[in-house]
């Protein structure tokens, strides 16, 4: 059980970004970024919510975990949940790169970050 939960709150984002509302662009964000960051993805989902426009929820379900990834474009805002397992190997530098990356990708202009050690 013991692993690194990683959240984050990100306000000021650009609502009018692709990653704010377009499932395809936020998608290959979230799937490239995890190969980056060296974990394996086994499956994804990504739901865009109607109106068009009203925010995106997808989650990459991970070998090592998850990632999660909630946005609002009419808030400016993004969570973003990034879970790994360290059973057997040590992911957590890499669940801080995957953060990082989405972090910098949806740019804000603010961050609240927390870190949680689970299972100890």
């Amino acid at each position: 059980m013991q692993g690194l939960h990683l959240c984050a709150d990100l306000r000021g984002c650009d609502p009018a970004a692709a990653l704010m509302t377009d499932c395809a662009a936020l998608r290959n964000l979230c799937v490239d970024a995890v190969a980056q960051a060296g974990l394996q993805a086994v499956a994804e989902c990504f739901h865009a919510f109607q109106p068009q426009g009203s925010g995106i929820t997808g989650v990459v379900l991970l070998a090592e975990s998850h990632l999660a990834v909630h946005t609002w474009p009419e808030q400016g805002a993004v969570t973003l949940d990034v879970y790994v397992c360290n059973f057997g190997a040590d992911n957590s530098a890499k669940a801080q790169a995957l953060l990082q990356q989405l972090q910098a990708a949806f740019a804000p202009k603010q961050a609240q970050l927390q870190a949680l050690e689970r299972g100890g």
